[in-house]
């Protein structure tokens, strides 16, 4: 299929003009905004002696397929415009300063190395982060104070899965001064970072045997619009049916006639709902797009309830945060958290 034509100003459109368009149509390279943190990577593997070839490309999210040198960044990374554009619809830009960037990039290298050198089939390798053939769970139940487990991309991520827990010990192993020994000391997480530290080294200046550059769902085969785009990554993202007990609202909230001249809960949520939002995600590691259907729901429920303010400001920001966030850590353990592919 022919790419359709865009504007030579596409970056000046509209966020509703931006969203027809064709992923596969946009004219985006990897070289104009996040070559930096590529090559800061790449120095990186190169002064462990890790020789791995690395072929980036251009997808719809952030992934390394299997079997392959190959790591997919994601679109939005590559343009200013799509960064903004990314913000809006989702509120938050997975990677979008270096610092976090570069958290996911050797994460993902993690991923590559363990292709590239088949280290799955290793019997040790299986015995220290557990068997790779698990199927990948639709959700997990993350233990938020397990020492098992590295903590980098998010407090948990290392817990969804053996081939995560490998790849978030490579991201620690990896990382320039993490001091790892001293961060992890006390920690059964130590074990693995210190036999990550002796397989990598007997891996040093090593070919690789898996060679192989395929690209999976690469930006030029994605013939969907942006908005199908974020509709399918917000349904994703969110959450269908959030539960919350109405004795937690009134703890700082009421319906009886002596607060009936306050704010109302909902306009006071209103007001504090991006910096409550933040701070959760902060505390949880939890996209700030789930954290604010949560807020959402309650916020209606508030109002449903005809609720107001019912303690002063400062405690109400208080406990409300911690509300929000043992709201969403309840999320967590029914089982309903998605695991982010």
């Amino acid at each position: 299929m022919p790419r359709s034509k865009v504007p030579a100003n596409w970056a000046g459109l509209s966020d509703e003009e931006l969203l027809k368009l064709r992923l596969s149509d946009l004219p985006l390279r990897i070289e104009d905004t996040i070559l930096e943190r590529i090559t800061q990577l790449r120095a990186e593997l190169d002064a462990r002696g890790l020789t791995v070839p690395i072929h980036f490309y251009i997808s719809n999210e952030w992934f390394t397929p299997d079997g392959t040198v190959s790591m997919a960044v994601p679109f939005y990374l590559t343009h200013p415009r799509l960064e903004r554009l990314e913000r809006a619809q989702m509120l938050q830009v997975e990677g979008g300063d270096h610092d976090w960037a570069m958290r996911i990039l050797r994460h993902e290298a993690g991923h590559v190395v363990d292709n590239a050198y088949r280290l799955r089939r290793r019997p040790r390798r299986r015995e220290v982060f557990g068997p790779s053939a698990l199927p990948y769970p639709e959700f997990y139940d993350p233990k938020p104070y397990s020492k098992s487990f590295v903590q980098h991309i998010d407090p948990w991520y290392a817990q969804a899965h053996p081939d995560e827990d490998f790849a978030e010990t490579f991201a620690v192993w990896l990382t320039p001064e993490s001091d790892w020994r001293a961060r992890y000391a006390g920690w059964a997480a130590l074990s693995k970072l210190e036999y990550m530290d002796a397989l990598m080294g007997r891996l040093r200046s090593k070919d690789p045997s898996v060679v192989s550059t395929e690209e999976v769902e690469p930006l030029r085969s994605l013939r969907h619009t942006l908005a199908h785009h974020y509709r399918r990554k917000r349904r994703h993202q969110g959450v269908d049916h959030p539960e919350f007990y109405d004795r937690d609202l009134r703890r700082l909230f009421s319906d009886a006639p002596e607060y009936a001249q306050n704010i109302t809960a909902a306009q006071f949520l209103g007001r504090i709902r991006q910096p409550a939002r933040r701070l959760v995600a902060s505390w949880t590691g939890i996209y700030q797009y789930t954290i604010d259907r949560v807020l959402e729901a309650m916020i209606r429920r508030c109002q449903e309830l005809k609720l107001r303010l019912a303690v002063p400001v400062e405690q109400a920001v208080h406990e409300f945060a911690v509300l929000l966030t043992v709201q969403t850590m309840n999320y967590l353990h029914s089982g309903r958290h998605r695991v982010a592919m």
